[in-house]
C-alpha cells in the first residue's frame, strides 16, 4: 500500500510527495520509511526553521503514516518493522509513531547520522527524532547479489535493503517482492523526477540543483542513477519509483 506526505516547496515541479511504502507480511506490518510523524505536526519548530523555509512541508496529521495505517483499519502495533531508505528528516519523523518497531538502516546511514563527520550531516540529521532509543537493527557489509547490485541484506526473501550510495553515506533502496510476481524498488532519494531514470533521461532543473547541493558523493549518485535506468530497461519485473515523484505515486497509488 502506497501513503504519502505532501510538499509544496519552491523547486520545480511544485508538488512533491513523500512516498511511504506499506508491506503487509504474515510476521506483521513493514513501512518502509515514515515521512513526517504526528510529533513534526504538533511542533513544526523542532524541524527548524531552514527546513521548514526551504521545504514546505505540508504538515497535516491525515498524512502521516500513523493516521494512513489506522485508517486502513491496523493499529500502532501492527507495524513490527521500519526500513529506512535513509535517516533524513522527511524519512524518519514518523519513528516515534511506532515506538516497538525494530528499525532496520544501514550501518553507515547510522553511524552517519550519530556522528557527523561533515558540516552537510550535522545540518540533515535530526537526532530528536529517534530520540525515544527504537531498537536499531543495523546492516552492515556483505550480502548477496540483486539483479547486479551487491552487498544486498534482507528481512528474508521478501524485503532487501540494496545499496544506491551518494544521496547520503550510506543510502539504500527497498526492494519488495511483490505476491503476484516482480518486485517493488523503491529507490529513496537516488532520484527526485521521474525523468531521470529514463533512457534518455530528461530533468527538472531545480531538481538537479537541489539533489546536487544534498548530495554527499555526487559521482556515485550519478553512477547509481545510471543502474537504475539500465534496471528498468533490462528488467520490467522490478517497478521502480523514488520517495518525492508525484506523478509515480499517483500511478502507483491507483494501480
Amino acid at each position: 500500500m502506497h501513503l504519502r506526505g505532501s510538499f509544496s516547496g519552491k523547486v520545480v515541479p511544485p508538488r512533491l510527495v513523500a512516498h511511504v511504502l506499506l508491506v503487509e507480511r504474515p510476521e506483521g506490518l513493514v513501512l518502509v520509511d515514515t515521512g513526517f510523524g504526528t510529533r513534526n505536526v504538533a511542533k513544526p519548530g523542532k524541524l527548524g526553521r531552514p527546513y521548514l523555509l526551504s521545504h514546505r512541508p505540508a504538515l497535516e496529521l491525515a498524512e502521516t503514516a500513523l493516521r494512513q495505517v489506522e485508517a486502513l483499519g491496523f493499529t500502532r502495533e501492527d507495524v513490527r518493522d521500519v526500513v529506512l531508505t535513509h535517516m533524513d528528516p522527511d524519512h524518519t519523523g514518523g519513528l516515534a509513531d511506532f515506538p516497538n518497531a525494530r528499525v532496520h538502516v544501514d550501518a553507515t546511514e547510522h553511524l552517519a547520522a550519530e556522528k557527523p563527520r561533515t558540516l552537510m550531516e550535522k545540518q540533515r540529521y535530526l537526532a530528536d527524532q529517534w530520540a525515544h532509543h527504537p531498537e536499531w537493527v543495523l546492516h552492515g557489509s556483505g550480502g548477496d547479489d540483486w539483479f547486479g547490485f551487491e552487498g544486498v541484506k534482507g528481512l528474508g526473501d521478501d524485503v532487501l535493503l540494496v545499496p544506491l550510495r551518494g544521496h547520503t553515506r550510506g543510502h539504500s533502496g527497498v526492494a519488495v517482492r511483490r505476491p503476484e510476481g516482480g518486485w517493488l524498488l523503491h529507490a529513496g532519494d537516488s532520484y527526485f523526477w521521474n525523468g531521470e531514470v529514463a533512457t534518455p533521461p530528461t530533468h527538472s532543473k531545480g531538481l538537479v540543483a537541489l539533489q546536487k547541493l544534498m548530495s554527499t558523493d555526487e559521482k556515485t549518485r550519478q553512477q547509481n542513477q545510471q543502474r537504475l535506468r539500465e534496471l528498468r530497461t533490462d528488467h520490467s519485473d522490478v517497478t521502480i519509483f523514488c520517495s518525492h515523484d508525484a506523478a509515480e505515486f499517483d500511478r502507483l497509488a491507483g494501480s
